[in-house]
């Protein structure tokens, strides 16, 4: 299994990886070494609090590392007037009579609120190929479906400004 990734993807979470090995972890052993020097482990919050924040500065470490052994890095053809990655596009909600601008994004730097959709939500993957005029069905689940109509495309590149997924 692999996960598809831009370039800008891989670079930043290798950027995450060397602030987290150069700054946060040193800093996260070193408050953990503290909070071991107060004494009696078993009632010492400060310890247990410190011992979880290594581990999960550890875990974020292990996920980043494996997501870059195992991405695949897209490739993004510029075919005019066809929906794309990192294209901004125009869609009509025939339900609900309203239209949205999304972009077509990676899944490590969605946003939804803001209306960057991942490329595997059922909604990136129903527009994605289609053109502009087409009307696109968008099956959420076997039972929860929608129309929506690709009003306009406007092509874009990987904006380096969206930030990678945190957990």
């Amino acid at each position: 299994m692999y996960d598809e990734l831009s370039e800008v993807d891989i670079r930043k979470m290798q950027e995450e990886i060397d602030y987290r090995m150069r700054e946060v972890r040193p800093k996260l052993v070193k408050d953990l070494q503290t909070a071991r020097a107060f004494g009696d482990l078993s009632e010492n919050y400060e310890y247990k609090a410190a011992k979880q924040e290594l581990r999960r500065c550890d875990s974020r470490l292990r996920y980043l590392r494996r997501m870059i052994n195992t991405a695949k890095v897209v490739e993004v053809k510029s075919i005019e007037g066809v929906v794309e990655l990192f294209d901004r596009v125009e869609l009509y909600y025939e339900e609900d009579d309203e239209t949205e601008t999304i972009q077509l994004m990676t899944t490590l730097r969605q946003d939804a609120l803001n209306g960057v959709i991942s490329k595997e939500s059922p909604l990136g993957k129903a527009i994605l190929g289609h053109r502009v005029g087409d009307r696109v069905e968008v099956r959420v689940s076997d039972d929860v479906r929608y129309f929506v109509v690709i009003r306009s495309i406007t092509k874009g590149a990987d904006d380096e400004s969206l930030p990678i997924s945190s957990f």
